[in-house]
């Protein structure tokens, strides 16, 4: 079994939490809809407004606490919402640029460890300048000193998105190695499950862009990573249980809009 009693405990209070957080202070945005209204009922517009407001920050409020939690047993450490640095050299700049002008013009396909390396080299040479990169949705730290930084997105990330979300990972290996040129480090896109299934992860939109291998995980491979073998199909009865545990104040709820 991936996860302890304890883990599980954990995962399940936060899933209850984030659930009665968001009964508590969610409020309708105020749109007159009278056709689906009528034609559905509010309380099924109700419920579609919810859902809707919850995938929006689904990541930050239950797939990122979530991933604390499980990587907490298995990792030196595990946090959230991190900073990967605030400068980047000069020279790092310029290679960060020749690899994205390469990947974009398909000169050059997408190898996460030579760009690392490549980055590494010049990781402190040239001017360093002050950056504001995007934040570390989780970061991850081996006992091996290796360092993991995530950056967790929808299931159906917009296939134009891949460009930045490529660069923001180069930029979080530029600012780490800023800090320390040796760090071990690894930057990936986290998909906390495949909207696909049965059928594989639909990857060829990524594949000009990210080394699959080395720059992403989908559903299993995100959370068996961080919590053993087995950890995603647990975290899947975890849901279960809480829905089925909050059921009556889940219909409740959505009873007020009747």
């Amino acid at each position: 079994m991936a996860l302890t009693q304890q883990q599980i405990q954990q995962v399940e209070t936060v899933l209850k939490n984030s659930l009665r957080h968001k009964f508590h202070n969610y409020n309708p945005e105020p749109a007159s809809m009278p056709f689906h209204t009528r034609l559905l009922g509010k309380d099924r517009i109700a419920l579609f407004s919810f859902i809707h407001s919850l995938n929006t920050n689904f990541g930050t409020s239950i797939f990122e606490p979530v991933a604390k939690a499980l990587a907490s047993a298995n990792f030196q450490s595990a946090t959230s919402q991190q900073v990967a640095g605030t400068q980047i050299s000069s020279e790092a700049h310029h290679v960060i640029q020749k690899i994205m002008d390469d990947l974009s013009t398909a000169s050059t396909a997408p190898n996460k460890p030579n760009e690392i390396a490549g980055i590494r080299e010049v990781c402190q040479r040239g001017e360093m300048r002050t950056v504001k990169p995007t934040k570390v949705d989780v970061k991850v730290i081996g006992h091996d000193g290796t360092i993991y930084l995530f950056d967790i997105k929808t299931a159906k990330p917009n296939a134009g998105g891949f460009k930045e979300f490529k660069r923001t990972l180069l930029e979080w290996v530029a600012a780490t190695l800023a800090i320390n040129p040796s760090a071990k480090i690894e930057t990936l896109i986290a998909i906390p499950y495949n909207p696909y299934e049965p059928n594989p992860y639909n990857r060829w939109t990524m594949r000009g862009m990210l080394d699959l291998q080395n720059e992403l995980k989908v559903a299993d491979e995100f959370w068996d990573f961080l919590g053993g073998e087995g950890t995603y199909k647990q975290l899947l009865d975890c849901f279960e249980r809480v829905g089925i545990e909050l059921r009556s104040e889940i219909d409740a709820y959505f009873g007020r809009y009747n």
